[in-house]
């Protein structure tokens, strides 16, 4: 695309529970905060929303409050990857009929899908939306790393945005640069390697750290942006003990827990994902004391 959707830090928003509903007053209190933090980009119903466990009903829902709520404020991106390539099609169209700026779609996981499925995946989710499509790579979680090949196929693709990658391989992000081009954003999916990652081109975060410190997580990206590389890793080395706390288990476990600590009860993950264990909930409130 001609214009990068956003810079800087986006928050992969957790999906807040009151029981077996999600809690809308709450997501809204999480919204604002993140507008009064500088962020105006989120991400709804992703990985750390528990897109694995919303029903495409509560997805549905959460992707049309959320728009209602922030408004013209905030672009909303709204995670409708599946492994079932039409679900991920319906959703996407869900999504943008509900209002999302643009969707986040993880690449097919279980399948295993070779390039080209790869290729036909994103391409029919993209043939159907006119929102821009970000695409996802997280192989630890779904057991394929998505070819830089396929991401220059792909980067020619008028609504595709960009890629978060998650892969771990700060060295693949200068190759995705060097063969996609500055139309193909890239933002890092990883909060430990942010500023690594914008030294090499990256755009900005889609950042789990931003629930718990939005405004450093905010002037860690900014300084990035701005070549402050100074100010940005200092910043980053300093948050690097809190990323690992929030990493100690399973993604969104361990945010959860700290946003019950610092006074925004979202509820606990849904099963199969359990409550932090002990040691680790001691660990993560020392940060908070």
């Amino acid at each position: 695309m001609e214009k990068t959707l956003f810079t800087g830090a986006c928050t992969a928003l957790v999906t807040p529970f009151l029981g077996r509903q999600v809690n809308y007053p709450m997501m809204e209190r999480l919204l604002k905060r993140q507008l009064d933090a500088g962020i105006k980009t989120v991400v709804l119903g992703g990985t750390t929303g528990e897109a694995p466990t919303l029903t495409d009903r509560e997805k549905i829902e959460l992707y049309s409050r959320g728009k209602q709520f922030a408004a013209s404020d905030m672009t909303i991106i709204c995670g409708t990857g599946s492994n079932d390539t039409a679900h991920a099609v319906e959703l996407s169209i869900a999504a943008q009929e509900a209002g999302a700026d643009a969707v986040l779609v993880v690449s097919p996981y279980y399948n295993k899908a070779n390039p080209d499925g790869l290729f036909a995946h994103y391409l029919s989710i993209a043939h159907a939306v006119k929102i821009p499509v970000i695409i996802y790579n997280v192989p630890s979680r779904t057991g394929v790393d998505i070819p830089v090949s396929v991401y220059k196929r792909l980067s020619r693709i008028p609504n595709i945005a960009g890629v978060k990658e998650a892969s771990s391989d700060i060295v693949k992000i200068a190759r995705i640069r060097n063969v996609c081009g500055e139309d193909f954003t890239i933002w890092s999916g990883n909060d430990d390697e942010a500023v690594a990652a914008m030294s090499l081109g990256a755009k900005g975060v889609i950042s789990v750290l931003s629930n718990v410190m939005p405004v450093e997580t905010q002037a860690m990206a900014q300084a990035a942006l701005a070549g402050d590389f100074d100010t940005a890793s200092a910043l980053q080395c300093s948050m690097l003990p809190l990323i690992e706390g929030l990493f100690s288990e399973v993604n969104p476990v361990p945010v959860k827990a700290a946003m019950k600590m610092i006074g925004y009860d979202c509820g606990e993950c849904r099963l199969p994902l359990a409550p932090l264990s002990p040691d680790n909930r001691e660990k993560l409130e020392g940060f908070f004391r």
